[in-house]
């Protein structure tokens, strides 16, 4: 089995492929990338080689791509230079030797005029220069996290129902877990060199449909409320949001709200072999038998 690499070894997404490596190849084949490998010591624990890595170190990169067939490229946070990050990670992949890179751009909808500042255009830079780089490469594109919706619904929906700016559009959220796994497929498996996959959950809902659901879970009525840009804004500042990322929010919650998601190709349920986690499933456990 060739080695596979997985970058953002502490992070979210990262970790969790990981762990779905774990169930599908041997430990030996796998190796997390991390700024500081100390804070995967867990990972270490389970025979997976975490080696240290920056992607502002282009030097530092091509040695721990030595040996290397396979990466996961996780996206760096918005707001840090992404291109030149993503560009060192892509260049020390080809000095390497590195043959595959799995890349984890958002979806976006074919005509769609919709930008996220620091998401959208960064993320076709990245694609460009894999179509460019005569690597093998393999999108996984990411729909809205199922985990962020307690964020975009303004916090505390129980209490305060579910409040958002206007907008009837529909979103397939998917959790981490489950695009974790599915990455996961994609790494490990030959045949998806050349692939473009849209990771859409299933089914989409909207704004309203997630009011209906928390009021089925929770037993009590949870309303829909619109409001105001600014007041949405305030109302994610008082939950401890810092202004830019409150706004930050804001534009996906104004995709969310334009049907910017709103797709259903199967890739995810393909992927996976199984039906991926539901909104319903998500804020059930989430909700369900919590006292307001």
């Amino acid at each position: 089995m060739p080695k596979i690499l997985v970058t953002g070894a502490t992070g979210n997404i990262g970790r969790l492929t990981l762990e779905h490596l774990l169930k599908r190849v041997s430990a030996t084949d796998i190796v997390g990338l991390a700024r500081d490998p100390g804070r995967a010591a867990d990972l270490a624990a389970k025979g997976i080689e975490v080696r240290r890595g920056d992607y502002f170190d282009s030097e530092g990169l091509v040695r721990a791509f030595d040996g290397i067939e396979r990466i996961m490229l996780v996206s760096t946070t918005a707001f840090t230079d992404r291109n030149v990050q993503h560009e060192n990670v892509i260049d020390a992949a080809k000095q390497a030797g590195v043959r595959h890179i799995v890349y984890m751009p958002i979806i976006r909808n074919g005509g769609s005029t919709f930008r996220l500042p620091q998401v959208t255009e960064e993320d076709r830079f990245v694609e460009e220069r894999l179509q460019n780089s005569g690597l093998d490469h393999t999108f996984v594109r990411h729909p809205p996290f199922l985990e962020n919706l307690e964020t975009y619904i303004g916090g505390n929906p129980l209490e305060k129902g579910v409040r958002t700016p206007e907008g009837s559009g529909r979103a397939g959220y998917a959790s981490r877990n489950d695009l974790a796994e599915a990455q996961a497929v994609v790494l490990s498996e030959r045949g998806h060199e050349g692939k473009d996959y849209a990771l859409y959950g299933d089914p989409a809902v909207s704004f309203r449909d997630i009011a209906q659901i928390l009021s089925d879970v929770s037993g009590k009525p949870i309303p829909l409320r619109t409001v105001s840009d600014r007041d949405y804004i305030a109302n994610l500042m008082e939950a401890g949001l810092p202004e830019p990322a409150a706004s930050f929010v804001r534009l996906w919650v104004k995709g969310v709200a334009a049907g910017e998601w709103d797709g259903q190709t199967g890739d995810l349920e393909r992927l996976l072999g199984r039906k991926p986690m539901t909104p319903v499933e998500y804020l059930r456990a989430r909700y369900a038998d919590r006292e307001t």
